[in-house]
């Protein structure tokens, strides 16, 4: 069995309820709209890795380095140590995202940055916003393959995508190449936003995985995400 790549933190069960992590060479996709929670649960993922030792470079079209480390201590994730030792790599692209003509040869620069993919779990946050106006067909196959060659020498590559901003043909092809695919749905239900992660495939799981997983996002010290399983 292929060794597993846990985030657990003591806190919530997230961990638990996908089959105790992903396992080592894993392409885990995580799908969700505008506001649907995709930063919040890769942010969630990339600290529990970290916390267990597991080195992380987080690619973000969000935030600037010091909204990401604010983010994360409302979220009462500590990363700032972690920053410091070198087991969390933070790149802000905001300034890509701004500018469509630096994201047409955005897949091969992607590809061509090395250092970028040199930790054991690779995030990008999210990668259909630096794609959308460069990639086609070729070029997203050329990129999938990048990846898989990356998951062949044990590297976790979990990317986020906007399926609106990329297309659903493109969007398809990612679906059916990773290894882990989940998408984010939010109902509003009285006065509450109901969350849920709806795990599509999980392939290589170590326990057992639920398929589907309730989350909120509520205010105690900043922003605590708490993760339970849905009835």
């Amino acid at each position: 069995m292929a060794s597993i790549r846990s985030f657990e933190i003591p806190r919530d069960e997230f961990n638990g309820k996908l089959g105790g992590g992903f396992p080592t060479g894993s392409l885990v996709l995580i799908e969700g709209g505008s506001g649907g929670g995709k930063s919040t649960i890769s942010q969630r993922i990339s600290y529990g890795l970290i916390e267990e030792e597991i080195s992380v470079t987080f690619i973000s079209t969000q935030l600037t380095t010091k909204g990401f480390i604010n983010q994360m201590y409302s979220l009462d994730y500590p990363i700032a140590p972690h920053l410091l030792s070198g087991k969390l790599l933070y790149i802000p692209v905001i300034p890509l995202v701004q500018s469509a003509k630096s994201r047409i040869d955005f897949i091969e620069r992607l590809m061509g940055a090395k250092e970028l993919f040199e930790k054991d779990v690779i995030v990008i946050d999210t990668i259909s916003a630096l794609i959308k106006y460069s990639a086609n067909t070729e070029k997203s196959l050329e990129l999938i393959s990048f990846f898989k060659k990356l998951n062949g020498m044990g590297k976790v590559i979990i990317l986020t995508i906007d399926p609106a901003e990329m297309g659903e043909e493109l969007a398809s092809m990612f679906r059916s190449s990773c290894d882990i695919y989940m998408t984010l749905r939010s109902k509003a239900m009285a006065a509450e936003l109901k969350r849920t992660v709806v795990v599509n495939k999980f392939t290589g799981a170590k326990g057992p995985v639920g398929q589907m997983i309730g989350f909120r996002i509520e205010p105690k010290v900043g922003l605590v995400v708490e993760i339970a399983s849905v009835s």
